[in-house]
């Protein structure tokens, strides 16, 4: 299934996952939400990808759509899209999307840029139950994203509000792998840094789309970390941390 076809798959069956692909991993009580929550988190603190070689770490790239930028000030997730990799490999069968529940009117600008109505998100599953299925596709894998304040930002307050509970995944910024190359890149939006790799942009502004493509720049620079000679990820720490 090419890129293009795989999107409109998973915006066909976006508002339809607690009855289908995902069935018998929606529908959690609030009891059963805080001990899976609880559970994971404990294995997250015994687990450390820092050690981990660069060619076997696996880490859940994804990506947010939001009404803007200000969650404490009203905006809102409108869709959560994330794929898997494993070292440089982008595992292509291993993705997650969903739209998010709202009964919130939308601008024309955000539905414009996005393709998403007020009709979709009136039908889409609620907030708890598409964090519980994302937390479950992560598994306490490391988390990356591109400009991921913005991620952290609404996760954190998302979880909070529809689970009761801390987000503790860790979130690493592209620009994590981006600074070892050029510095002067680190704050550029997804476009101009596709563009710099030569990454084809498509899909843009549709969260699974814009996942893959930061899969594709994490992988980008990845690559060039380990010729650089860094086996892990601390040792990239470690560099940086010279460079300040």
């Amino acid at each position: 299934m090419g890129m293009n076809e795989m999107i409109q798959f998973f915006r066909q069956i976006s508002g339809k996952l607690n009855s289908s692909i995902y069935a018998g991993m929606g529908g959690y009580s609030t009891s059963q939400q805080l001990a899976f929550i609880r559970n994971l988190q404990n294995e997250m603190k015994q687990k450390s990808s820092l050690d981990t070689p660069l060619s076997e770490l696996k880490v859940v790239v994804f990506d947010l759509e939001t009404t803007g930028f200000y969650p404490e000030k009203g905006d809102y997730v409108l869709s959560i899209g994330a794929i898997k990799m494993t070292g440089l490999k982008i595992e292509t069968a291993e993705t997650f999307y969903s739209l998010i529940k709202s009964n919130l009117s939308l601008s024309a600008e955000i539905t414009t840029l996005t393709n998403i109505g007020e009709i979709d998100l009136q039908n889409a599953p609620n907030a708890s139950d598409v964090l519980m299925q994302f937390f479950k596709f992560v598994n306490g894998a490391t988390l990356v994203a591109h400009h991921a304040n913005h991620e952290l930002s609404f996760m954190k307050k998302m979880t909070r509000d529809h689970l009761r509970t801390k987000f503790s995944h860790r979130i690493i910024d592209t620009s994590f792998l981006i600074r070892l190359v050029d510095s002067s890149m680190k704050s550029s939006p997804l476009e101009e840094v596709c563009i710099a790799c030569g990454i084809e942009i498509r899909d843009r502004h549709h969260a699974l789309g814009d996942a893959m493509m930061t899969a594709q720049i994490w992988g980008y620079y990845l690559e060039i970390a380990q010729k650089k000679g860094f086996t892990t990820l601390q040792e990239v720490y470690e560099q940086l941390a010279k460079l300040e």
